[in-house]
């Protein structure tokens, strides 16, 4: 029989604070996956799109709750022409609009986010609020909708029928897009040449995974990881 190709290794442990347990996609963690935007990300397309140079923006970001909707208002009204190709389109709350099932989402312009810039745009490409954030010293995940500093870490929460939760972090995956991810012609976690970063995931994102589980249980992931124990299985897109 032959061996799966697919496989992790993942680190569990009860939470002190809450009835909640954690489970740790360590393979992934462990692994040096660096997001590539601009250095041969493929991007999110039927087809090699790496010279539009969009990245995973191409579809517009979906909002998680009116939380994350209202922090990305606010972030809007500090963007400037400088930061944002597509300014004059925006303005007036004319980035946002709503699918028919009633979710809200940033408009797609010329085949992309609304606040994505072309690689030719005197402000820099990519990311308006990227862009912006950097220049006021500030935190880009602070001003971006949650998906889009997420990705490609993923939280799924399970309620067990007493109540106990269980909380995996993992690597995202093309088939947390939804229907359309097994279209892609690319996808970032699934192949080998985003797996070039200096140090490994749980200190590249630190501050992701410390925004979605805490400081206290991301130091305590970190002194799991950092415990001598046995050799871990590297991960499998870039195992031998």
């Amino acid at each position: 029989m032959p061996k799966p190709k697919n496989i992790h290794e993942w680190l569990s442990f009860d939470d002190d604070e809450r009835d909640q347990t954690w489970m740790f996609d360590e393979t992934f963690m462990r692994s040096n996956y660096k997001c590539i935007y601009g250095e041969g990300c493929k991007g999110v397309l039927d087809d090699d799109a790496t010279h539009l140079q969009q990245g995973c923006c191409s579809y517009g970001a979906h909002f998680l709750d009116k939380a994350d909707l209202a922090n990305v208002r606010k972030y809007v009204a500090r963007l400037e022409p400088r930061h944002w190709q597509n300014f004059n389109k925006g303005k007036n709350g004319n980035w946002l609009m709503t699918e028919r099932d009633g979710s809200d989402k940033t408009r797609r312009v010329n085949g992309a986010c609304i606040f994505h810039n072309d690689p030719d745009f005197e402000g820099g490409m990519g990311c308006a609020f990227h862009i912006a954030a950097l220049e006021a010293g500030e935190r880009p995940m602070d001003w971006k909708p949650d998906v889009c500093w997420q990705v490609p870490i993923r939280l799924d929460e399970l309620d067990e029928d007493d109540g106990h939760r269980i909380a995996f972090v993992r690597e995202w995956k093309r088939r947390d897009w939804g229907g359309g991810g097994e279209d892609f012609h690319w996808w970032c976690t699934d192949d080998h040449t985003a797996f070039v970063g200096k140090e490994p995931v749980y200190k590249y994102l630190k501050d992701e995974i410390v925004e979605l589980v805490g400081l206290p249980v991301y130091k305590k992931l970190v002194t799991l990881l950092e415990e001598k124990r046995s050799t871990p299985l590297p991960h499998p897109k870039v195992r031998r």
